[in-house]
């Protein structure tokens, strides 16, 4: 099985296993528990490169798969939702801004409202940095909108929100790719 390569793919790979967890639509991936990396360390022949759910299964069943990577989405995704997890902040009003836009077409009020708010908490935290606070703050409105309109979050375009954000980007490839994000 092909191992995502680009941070692209690999974007692509973390935020389909979010969005599983998320939405509960993936069983075997919800067996892996986003709560902790764990799972990982003793079942490194089940690590998903591919992010689609037939790809993640095959992988899982195959006897005997070597990982070949330290890349392993669902981890990432966990890493993710625990500095969503951080942002403390009332998502009502935002999130039904976004809902309301996206009613009407405009799709693109999501990563707006994420760059609104992850502006004005990155300021009053000088030490998180905005970067950090992008990221905290889409998964956790993603997660809010998840739960309260679930057709919703899979409209969100996610994957382009964050390979388009260069900060975010950056910040990300300069600490060594997905693979070592907040390891």
């Amino acid at each position: 099985m092909k191992s995502p390569r680009t941070f692209e793919e690999q974007t692509e790979c973390i935020v389909e296993a979010l969005l599983s967890d998320l939405l509960g639509e993936d069983e075997w991936l919800a067996s892996r528990s986003l709560e902790t990396d764990s799972f990982a360390e003793s079942h490194a022949g089940c690590t998903p490169f591919s992010c689609s759910l037939s790809a993640v299964l095959e992988r899982a069943l195959s006897a005997g798969a070597e990982a070949s990577s330290t890349f392993d989405s669902v981890i990432i995704a966990s890493r993710l939702r625990r500095l969503g997890d951080q942002y403390n902040e009332d998502l009502e009003q935002p999130a039904q801004r976004v809902i309301a836009e996206m009613a009407k077409g405009k799709v693109e009020e999501f990563g707006v409202m994420v760059d609104s708010l992850s502006k004005s908490w990155s300021s009053l935290n000088p030490g998180l940095g905005y970067e950090r606070a992008f990221l905290a703050v889409s998964v956790k409105l993603l997660a809010y909108l998840s739960r309260k309109v679930p057709a919703v979050a899979r409209r969100i375009q996610f994957v382009e929100l964050i390979n388009g954000n260069r900060e975010v980007r950056g910040y990300i490839e300069t600490r060594g790719g997905w693979e070592n994000f907040e390891n």
